[in-house]
């Protein structure tokens, strides 16, 4: 995901099913550094790991947040089963992390919060233009492609 903005109107190529998972912790208690550091430390290392494997299926990340204590990550995947199939590797970093985590959130009170979401969107119903921009969301995920029409409000406008 690159800063170099690409000119004029884009859309992403992104033809086929899209899978965007979200991801994300809250901090609840600044004082319970012991439940959320080690959930703030553990995504970076999955995140390498994925991008070292392009078999993992994970096509691309943004991080996203809102406000102080909310940390969280925009993901797109090749495909739902890839998704799980990471997070229940056992010789992968999730799935240790995961444990490690629930380990401490029966001790922790809930000092941190965690949550997620699986968006499987099938190929048709995704829409994602891109002015004047570097490449962003599903565009850096997949690429963008064409110009799209000076008259088209969509990139689903411009696929005639």
């Amino acid at each position: 995901m690159g800063n170099k903005v690409v000119p004029g109107r884009m859309r992403a190529d992104a033809d086929g099913e899209v899978v965007v998972f979200l991801v994300g912790m809250r901090i609840n208690r600044l004082r319970a550094v012991r439940s959320w550091l080690p959930a703030l430390l553990a995504m970076r290392p999955m995140l390498k790991e994925l991008a070292a494997d392009p078999e993992s299926g994970l096509l691309g990340y943004r991080p996203i947040g809102s406000g102080p204590r909310d940390f969280g990550i925009v993901q797109y995947w090749e495909s739902r089963e890839k998704l799980y199939a990471y997070a229940a590797a056992a010789d992968r970093r999730h799935r240790p992390a995961w444990a490690a985590f629930n380990r401490r959130a029966r001790d922790g009170r809930g000092g941190v919060g965690i949550w997620h979401e699986t968006y499987v969107v099938p190929a048709g119903a995704h829409d994602a233009l891109y002015d004047s921009m570097p490449p962003t969301g599903l565009g850096a995920a997949y690429g963008v492609t064409a110009p799209v029409r000076r008259a088209a409000r969509s990139a689903s406008m411009s696929a005639a």
